[in-house]
């Protein structure tokens, strides 16, 4: 079991984008954190009001973004346009070839969002897009599933055998045990509040990392993450 600091991850500031790479990403790069197994990428973003990510391209990697706080609008050459808004989760596969724009429409108020990418069990094929609104999905004290390898139990089906979980849990909330299916490899990234695993403390911006089994969780706050089976 590794935990992985939040301040101990990589930092840009551009001006209008504030990015936390987990990962090596852009101008950061870190030989002993390029990725774990299928999980290549988690930034976690601040982008400023009006500003954004201009249209660029993508191929081979399946990408999700999970909004927190604030706005985010989608553009790509397949014709999708849409307004996230806190909650949303979006999943695009970039197969052989999408260019995409995501911007902060708000004039005001930042967007604070988690970018993930999986890297798909084969290169090519054809792109592909979806979102969801999660607000309505979120099970209290318990793992919501958003995608998996197999689209099951109303999930986003994407190119790798892997599955990402939300987790909810009020303060003093328990799990004994998280699901881990037929996987080994397992990630916990907090965004809200404060976790207790095997006495160890997680706070925002953290990172669980286990090859193996995933101790009992206790929420010590509110909190919200993302859980992934690798």
């Amino acid at each position: 079991m590794t935990i992985r600091r939040s301040e101990d991850r990589g930092h840009a500031d551009h001006g209008w984008l504030n990015a936390r790479h987990s990962f090596s990403f852009g101008d950061y790069y870190d030989p002993a954190h390029m990725g774990f197994h299928s999980l290549r990428v988690i930034n976690e973003d601040i982008i400023a009001p009006g500003k954004g990510f201009e249209m660029h391209p993508h191929s081979s990697m399946e990408i999700f973004t999970y909004i927190i706080s604030g706005q985010l609008a989608h553009k790509d050459s397949m014709g999708n346009g849409r307004v996230l808004k806190p909650g949303d989760f979006q999943y695009m596969s970039a197969g052989n070839g999408v260019m995409h724009s995501e911007k902060n429409p708000s004039q005001t108020e930042p967007t604070h969002l988690l970018q993930i990418w999986i890297t798909p069990n084969q290169p090519g094929g054809d792109p592909a897009y979806a979102d969801m609104d999660t607000n309505v999905l979120k099970k209290k004290n318990s793992l919501t599933l958003f995608a998996s390898g197999n689209g099951r139990d109303g999930s986003h089906k994407m190119r790798q055998d892997a599955e990402i979980f939300f987790g909810n849990f009020e303060q003093d909330a328990s799990l004994e045990t998280l699901p881990d299916g037929k996987f080994d490899h397992h990630y916990l990234q907090l965004i809200k509040g404060r976790l207790d695993l095997d006495n160890q403390t997680l706070f925002p911006g953290d990172a669980l990392m286990v090859d193996g089994r995933v101790p009992a969780i206790t929420a010590l706050q509110d909190s919200e993450f993302l859980y992934f089976n690798l």
